[in-house]
């Protein structure tokens, strides 16, 4: 009976007993697998707490270069364009072309005002005419003729009254007309002084203001139509052309961009960072489009306000940073280097780093 127990089959899904000392085996080999992965991770992150410094912050800027707008005072039309956009121009160059018919008009109106006002002037330099002087000398002349006649005439009757032939009414009506021929004499030699010697001092102080009026006018419109044509002011690139040919443009509207040839890079820095950069520092930086390394000098830094301060992340331990702005100029001329091109900061140049170049 026991025999037919032992070889009767068992049960399917049933395992068989496990020894025991297997398995406290593999229970200390898993655990000190565990244990030295463990072992192994600390260590590294150790390791890389001690020797990995973090990487540095990437600061990014970008070209720029001054443009001014070329606008003038003369409202028109424009005639003529004589630059494309992106056309390298020099000082001088002609620009534009704008026509104005109501200037051209005021040109001629203050032409003529300046005409009328020398004539006005040189009338009254050239004094009174002479057949005026001689009429109010032939006048002068008439006045002392009756006034001789009107003292003889008083004469006699003084005689006369004297010898009891003519009562003293008689006298006195001859007086009378003496003292009249004389008041009249001395009316008509003031006349005769008077166009003898011209105009006075005034009206030749106002008839050469006149002139000077209408001279001004003149120069005034010339001033406007100096800006017919309009010049480059300095050496630069075109950017922007506003109008068409023949569109109206007014009194200082823009007509064009002119870029100047000095560039230059600007940083947003925060102030952490600047402990090392000042006026006239020799910076390195890359620029990605050009796939260039190069040397910048720092000519302008300046805070951005309180609008721009790096806020703390932490609430105690840290300090709202403030952000300045820095500009660098190139320290030798960059070919195709333009506004708008991203540019890095890769730190300040050592100053061996400026001497190994300079002996360069």
């Amino acid at each position: 009976m026991a025999t037919q127990d032992n070889n009767m089959e068992r049960p399917s899904g049933l395992t068989p007993p496990q020894d025991p000392e297997m398995v406290t085996r593999k229970d200390r080999a898993l655990i000190l697998t565990v244990i030295c992965v463990i072992l192994v991770i600390a260590a590294l992150a150790v390791i890389g707490f001690l020797c990995i410094e973090p990487a540095p912050d990437v600061v990014q800027g970008q070209g720029e270069a001054t443009e001014v707008r070329v606008s003038g005072k003369l409202p028109g039309r424009v005639r003529k364009l004589y630059v494309e956009e992106g056309q390298h121009v020099q000082a001088g160059d002609t620009l534009v072309h704008i026509v104005s018919s109501l200037a051209d008009a005021q040109l001629v109106e203050a032409n003529a005002m300046e005409e009328v006002a020398k004539a006005a002037e040189a009338k009254v330099d050239a004094g009174t005419r002479v057949q005026i002087i001689n009429a109010a000398e032939d006048v002068w002349h008439q006045a002392q003729a009756a006034t001789g006649i009107a003292r003889k005439t008083y004469d006699r009757m003084e005689a006369l009254f004297q010898k009891g032939v003519i009562s003293a009414q008689k006298r006195d009506e001859a007086k009378a007309a003496l003292e009249m021929a004389k008041a009249g004499e001395e009316a008509a030699r003031s006349s005769y002084e008077l166009a003898k010697s011209g105009a006075q001092k005034e009206d030749r102080q106002a008839s050469s203001a006149m002139v000077k009026v209408a001279k001004s006018g003149v120069r005034k419109v010339d001033a406007l139509l100096e800006d017919q044509y309009l010049l480059a002011p300095f050496d630069g690139e075109i950017t922007v052309i506003y109008p068409d040919v023949s569109e109206l443009v007014a009194t200082g509207a823009p007509i064009m961009n002119l870029q100047t040839d000095d560039h230059w890079a600007v940083f947003n820095v925060r102030e952490t960072l600047l402990k090392d950069i000042s006026v006239g520092t020799r910076i390195k930086v890359r620029i990605p489009a050009l796939d260039k390394d190069t040397v910048m000098e720092v000519f302008y830094i300046k805070d951005l306000g309180t609008y721009a301060n790096w806020q703390a992340t932490k609430a105690t331990g840290d300090y709202d940073a403030r952000t300045f702005q820095v500009k660098a100029r190139p320290a030798h001329k960059i070919e195709n280097f333009r506004p708008g091109m991203s540019v890095l900061y890769k730190g300040v140049e050592t100053k061996s780093e400026n001497k190994s170049k300079d002996k360069k």
